[in-house]
């Protein structure tokens, strides 16, 4: 039994004493061998741009609609049966043009009334005269008697108060002779109203029917809408802006506009008219344009896109907007480091964004910006940049084929 304890204790120290040997050999060899260059942090890969100098430009794109510059609705001054429409819907009309006629026999005969009683009033006037006449000359036969005392002087106050009462009597006559006169031009002018014209102010001389709300026969009302008629050149666009673009905004300002009916069109037109003040409801303001429509192919009511250029800057500083990177709430870029392939971390002030693109109004920046993997850069950090070493290993394997 210890023959066999001894001979395990011996089995267990080579063992041991083996294993001793192996570690001390395996160190030693680790130490021959040379040690490797700590390589530090690895490149990160990235896609970068240059930053360019040259022109940029705020564009905004509004949603709006089209109307008329000037709406006509013909109406006539008095009540009757449409007898006659001279035109209809999408007719030109001129100015002064008759557009409709009404049913007149009703006005012919109050014209035929009233010149009758013009000539009434006329004879009562040429009767009082003739009285008038008379009794001045009753006046001045009884003056003569009395003179010679042939006539009394109660007689000479009868023919006195006489001959006041037919001068009254002619005044009268003549008053009622203007009023006939003025009954018959009212008269005549009702009769007019029944020919219907299109007399508009301002604007062009020629115009067109946008609508047509009555049928010949139909029977009308004084001032019941007929038609409209309407102006398209220049026709007017209408968008509402909201108050971030509210500012930049001003009369004259030129804009392009575009509608779903010529898509492959484009129509100029600027800025005519600025509300002072927003509406409630969408906190948004009205902006009118004056668009030159000498086609007339843009109408009323079409759907519009109006882009306006908002703001400029000639010879910026630009980057494009995917260089863009916030970090602690403040904006900045990573820019390239050329010699050491490390990026530096640059707080930016940024200007006008548009187009992809931000104006970089400081600090002042030149080389490249990268545009693709900043959420794995910091300041300092090593990149490298895949499509520039593909092309060189590209390049390398062409040349080594040669």
């Amino acid at each position: 039994m210890k023959y066999i304890t001894r001979t395990f204790s011996l089995a267990l120290l080579l063992v041991l004493a083996a294993g001793l040997v192996w570690l001390v050999v395996a160190r030693l060899q680790e130490e021959g061998k040379p040690r490797e260059r700590n390589e530090g942090p690895r490149a990160v890969p990235v896609e970068v741009a240059e930053i360019e100098r040259g022109s940029i430009e705020l564009r905004r794109t509004f949603s709006g609609a089209l109307e008329a510059t000037a709406e006509f609705v013909v109406a006539p001054k008095v009540g009757g049966r449409v007898e006659r429409l001279s035109v209809d819907l999408a007719d030109r009309v001129d100015r002064g043009q008759n557009v409709a006629q009404l049913d007149n026999a009703e006005y012919i005969q109050s014209v035929a009334q009233a010149k009758a009683d013009l000539a009434v009033a006329r004879a009562n006037r040429s009767e009082a005269g003739s009285a008038l006449e008379i009794a001045e000359r009753k006046l001045e036969r009884i003056r003569t008697l009395r003179k010679r005392g042939v006539a009394s002087e109660s007689q000479l106050d009868t023919a006195k108060a006489e001959q006041l009462a037919a001068k009254s009597g002619l005044a009268v006559a003549a008053a009622q002779v203007t009023r006939a006169e003025a009954s018959l031009e009212a008269a005549r002018i009702r009769l007019g109203y029944t020919s219907v014209s299109a007399d508009w102010t301002g604007g062009d001389d020629q115009r067109l029917v946008a609508e047509r709300f009555v049928d010949e026969g139909n029977t009308v009302s004084a001032n019941t809408p007929l038609m409209s008629i309407v102006e398209l050149d220049p026709i007017t666009g209408v968008i509402f802006v909201t108050e971030r673009d509210y500012a930049r905004i001003e009369p004259g300002q030129k804009a392009r506009l575009a509608t779903d009916a010529f898509p492959d069109e484009q129509f100029a037109g600027r800025v005519s008219r600025i509300a002072p003040v927003f509406k409630e409801a969408t906190r948004q303001a009205r902006v009118e344009l004056i668009v030159e429509n000498p086609g007339h192919l843009l109408k009323p009511g079409m759907f519009i896109r109006v882009s306006l250029m908002l703001d400029q800057a000639r010879e910026a500083l630009i980057v494009p907007e995917t260089a863009l990177t916030r970090r602690n709430d403040r904006d900045g870029v990573f820019v390239i480091d050329e010699e050491t392939m490390t990026v530096a971390w640059r707080e930016v002030v940024t200007g006008i964004q548009g187009q992809d693109r931000v104006q970089i109004k400081s600090p002042e920046l030149s080389g490249r910006v990268v545009t693709l993997g900043q959420q794995m850069l910091d300041h300092g950090a090593p990149v490298s940049i895949p499509a520039e070493l593909g092309s060189e290993a590209s390049l390398s394997g062409e040349a080594g084929k040669r």
